[in-house]
């Protein structure tokens, strides 16, 4: 199974997977307005990959047959960020 991705040229850190490289029919137009003009990364074939990045590649593939696409979303900050980021808001 093959599929394109492309990063998002207003959320920093965020893919959309799609089944066909400039084929984004699938993808509701709520979420391309949201995602911004997408720019193409790389095809790649999810059968001969054990697993993905960040993103779970089970649940990639069961969403591109089941809607046609896939959002990955940026990975939420670790304890470690999110403490640092709540102390210098307290400032």
């Amino acid at each position: 199974m093959y599929c394109a991705i492309y990063k998002s040229s207003k959320k920093e850190s965020t893919y959309l997977y799609v089944n066909r490289k400039d084929d984004l029919g699938d993808v509701p137009q709520q979420l391309l307005q949201t995602f911004g003009n997408p720019q193409f990364v790389m095809m790649v074939n999810l059968d001969k990959r054990e697993k993905l990045a960040i993103a779970d590649l089970s649940k990639v593939k069961e969403s591109l047959k089941n809607e046609g696409f896939y959002l990955q979303l940026p990975p939420p900050p670790d304890g470690a960020l999110r403490h640092i980021q709540t102390k210098n808001t307290k400032l």
